[in-house]
């Protein structure tokens, strides 16, 4: 796996900020939340991964270039 760049992660940190509320699109796991679930941003990681909280309970991130999230 690639690591993006720190300014792509910069980027995505601005863009996602703590507290953030985004539903999920896509997410390449076996143990992924249903498509769909919503969740709050809790962090972006320095692989440019997002930290999600998600309301179903799960901690999966969000990671960089292979899923995928929306705001809210």
């Amino acid at each position: 796996m690639m690591f993006p760049k720190k300014e792509i992660v910069e980027r995505i940190r601005k863009e996602y900020p703590k507290g953030t509320r985004v539903r999920l699109i896509k997410m390449d796991d076996m143990q992924a939340p249903p498509l769909g679930t919503e969740g709050t941003v809790i962090g972006v990681d320095d692989t440019g991964s997002i930290m999600v909280a998600w309301d179903n309970g799960s901690s999966l991130n969000v990671i960089y270039n292979v899923d995928k999230c929306i705001k809210i």
